[in-house]
């Protein structure tokens, strides 16, 4: 979040660095300058007009409610606020208009870093023919999980190729060399909560509540970047060409979509980007209306930081 502030030279006249007590005497980087981490308390959030948050749900439960009382404009990055009706959960790509109901609770909610990237891809093609039903697959980085996760599967390769037997702490099962169908826990119902998270986000984002989605999530020996095979039927016919040429001119998609070339979107050349990358746009031939898409994005930027200082930007430009 930091790094992408700097970068798009948000308009920032105090940067307020706020963490756990374990922080206290750290500090980070901010356009040259060394920030100090303070200590979060009930009385961080006065004089401050946005904050960003990302120190899990139970944090900002707690936190969130204090900071907006504070007139403090919360954009949350957990899952805390997601569906709470009056909550606005927002890609700026998508639905810049719900920002406006931030003012019911002076929170706006950061979608699920998988849903980002899908709806980014799929409302220029919701727009023009109406999307009826959508099934996903995922093939989620574990940075998504955090940096142990990336420790472990450093670890657990280094260990393998070299003979020995992986530690097994992150996730329930060896994630090198290896593709996990669990993310997050089961409910009831069969799917874990990170497809429930899927279904229920996009339909809140996109306002279609009777929208049909479905969804696997993958946890696969990636590092950074999520990966999805994405299947929609729609209302009405749109062809693979009139897809292509939809997203090329459509905001913060890339469209890499050569198959003579061996040209599709990787997680190399998410990496690090900003944009949601589509390729292996084709029709599904075993319905009248389908189209299949794979869409790559990085799961840290777009996924996560990058959507959160939009939602600010247009926060700072439009409302405050």
């Amino acid at each position: 979040m930091i790094r992408i502030l700097e970068e798009r030279n948000f308009s920032v006249g105090q940067l307020k660095l706020l963490a756990s007590e374990r922080s206290l005497g750290k500090s980070l980087e901010y356009k040259g300058k060394s920030i100090p981490v303070d200590v979060l308390n009930e009385n961080s959030f006065g004089g401050m007009q946005i904050g960003l948050f990302s120190a899990g749900g139970y944090i900002s439960e707690k936190f969130a409610p204090i900071a907006a009382k504070a007139c403090c404009v919360v954009v949350d990055n957990t899952s805390a606020f997601r569906m709470v009706p009056d909550v606005p959960l927002v890609v700026p790509e998508v639905n810049p208009e719900a920002i406006s109901q931030y003012k019911n609770k002076g929170i706006i909610a950061n979608p699920n870093c998988s849903t980002i990237q899908m709806v980014v891809a799929l409302k220029p093609i919701h727009d023009a023919v109406r999307i009826k039903r959508i099934v996903v697959s995922t093939y989620q980085a574990v940075s998504g999980t955090g940096k142990k996760a990336i420790e472990e599967l450093s670890l657990q390769t280094r260990a393998i190729l070299n003979g020995q037997e992986p530690a097994v702490k992150v996730y329930p099962h060896q994630i090198a060399f290896n593709c996990l169908p669990q993310i997050d826990v089961f409910l009831d119902n069969g799917y874990t909560k990170e497809e429930m998270k899927m279904v229920n986000e996009t339909k809140k984002i996109m306002n279609e509540p009777s929208m049909a989605v479905t969804a696997t999530t993958v946890r696969v020996p990636v590092f950074y970047c999520h990966s999805e095979s994405v299947n929609i039927e729609t209302e009405r016919k749109i062809t693979p060409a009139e897809v292509k040429q939809l997203l090329a001119k459509s905001p913060g998609i890339k469209v890499l979509d050569d198959p003579s070339q061996r040209l599709y979107p990787q997680a190399i050349h998410a990496a690090g980007k900003d944009d949601t990358y589509v390729g292996r746009i084709r029709e599904d031939e075993s319905i009248a209306n389908g189209i299949n898409l794979w869409i790559v994005s990085d799961n840290l930027r777009k996924g996560a930081a990058l959507n959160a200082v939009q939602i600010a930007e247009i926060l700072i430009r439009d409302y405050l």
